[in-house]
């Protein structure tokens, strides 16, 4: 999409607003900042451009849902028009359904589909590992996407005939006629022709008419150190193709990462959590700590607490930006041990003594316990 801008604001509509109300104030604001009311007016252009990517979206129930969920990023991979691209009859034409053949362009010269226009852009996933994040990857995948049909070269004429010309528009791909009391001519797309100009009665066996058929495509992929979870990286021009000469769309590969075994990912820093017994928090020791790319000795000084937090720098993540990487936080978990020989537990009373700390006795009698619990 080619904007951020809240759609409801832009349609002066709000969140509970119905398919009608969203409708008729789209309408009221496509008459008012249509190109050919406002000439020469680029702001009034650019309102009339957001307003119908807004209703695009507002008005398509599944789009809709997604956007009000996610906002603009549950709207990546959604195929739709790029009317920053397109012009004002363009865009009527795309919506007629609305206006009724009330309004268009009037600037156009042509029919419209033979004009170059650009495909659609497509999505795909690839799943890496966090150590594929730190140091950035080449991979290849494989995704299918609509190409041109081999036997017509995407012409969807069957080979040795060619199109005719629309009867209805003489080939133009518009029928023209006057509206809103005579203010401006209204164009509108050929209904016999879609706006193509031409008709296709002999269709290509091979796409049906369409000119394009399913096919996978291969390409390796090279994925910069740094990248987060749901960002994409844009192949230029493995999109679709494009229309009468128009250009590819672009594929977009979206990264997924998988699950570490020992570390959490925070912005650019890893957090492992490592246990530690009870006598290396207490009398401190020397560990050997796992990073992204080796290990690390650690210093643990005498008395540290359960929780503590130790700071590696410089170990953690690249940023994808500026490549400087991040830090690794070691938290200790001090473990209680669950079992403990005799030896030990003399070790352990005796220490208790020097503290003077109460713990409980080594045995109890039956009526010792009885005491107790009777207070």
């Amino acid at each position: 999409m080619a904007t951020q801008q809240d759609y409801y604001e832009i349609l002066s509509v709000s969140r509970t607003s119905t398919l009608d109300d969203i409708k008729r104030s789209y309408r009221k604001l496509a008459m008012k900042y249509h190109p050919d009311r406002n000439p020469g007016d680029t702001k009034a252009e650019r309102s009339f451009k957001l307003c119908a990517e807004a209703y695009e979206v507002l008005i398509d129930p599944e789009k809709r849902q997604r956007y009000d969920r996610f906002g603009h990023a549950g709207l990546r991979g959604t195929s739709g028009h790029d009317f920053s691209h397109m012009n004002a009859g363009d865009i009527f034409s795309v919506f007629e359904d609305l206006f009724g053949g009330a309004m268009g362009g009037g600037r156009r010269s042509g029919a419209r589909g033979r004009r170059a226009q650009r495909g659609h852009d497509l999505e795909t996933q690839i799943e890496l590992t966090l150590n594929d994040v730190a140091t950035g990857v080449e991979r290849e995948i494989e995704f299918t996407r609509q190409d041109h049909c081999s036997t017509c070269s995407g012409s969807g004429v069957k080979p040795g005939s060619a199109p005719i010309q629309c009867d209805t528009c003489n080939g133009s791909g518009q029928i023209a006629q006057a509206g809103l009391g005579g203010m401006f001519r209204m164009v509108t797309a050929c209904p016999a022709c879609r706006g193509q100009g031409q008709i296709i009665k002999d269709k290509c066996s091979g796409c049906h008419g369409s000119g394009r058929t399913p096919k996978k495509r291969k390409l390796v992929v090279k994925i910069p150190p740094g990248v987060h979870e749901g960002q994409a990286v844009r192949v230029h021009g493995e999109g679709e193709p494009g229309v009468h000469g128009g250009p590819r769309g672009d594929l977009h590969v979206v990264v997924q990462v998988e699950p570490h075994k020992l570390f959490t990912r925070e912005e650019d820093h890893v957090v492992l959590q490592m246990p530690i017994s009870f006598t290396q928090a207490a009398l401190g020791a020397q560990v050997d700590i796992p990073t992204l790319d080796g290990h690390e000795p650690l210093t643990i000084p005498p008395a540290t607490q359960h929780g503590t937090v130790f700071t590696l720098r410089g170990k953690g993540l690249p940023n994808l930006r500026s490549g400087r990487h991040g830090d690794l936080g070691v938290v200790v978990l001090v473990e209680i041990p669950k079992k403990l020989t005799a030896q030990q537990e003399q070790l352990l009373r005796d220490f208790a003594e020097t503290e003077d700390h109460e713990v409980m006795p080594h045995s109890r009698g039956f009526w010792d316990k009885i005491k107790e619990y009777l207070g």
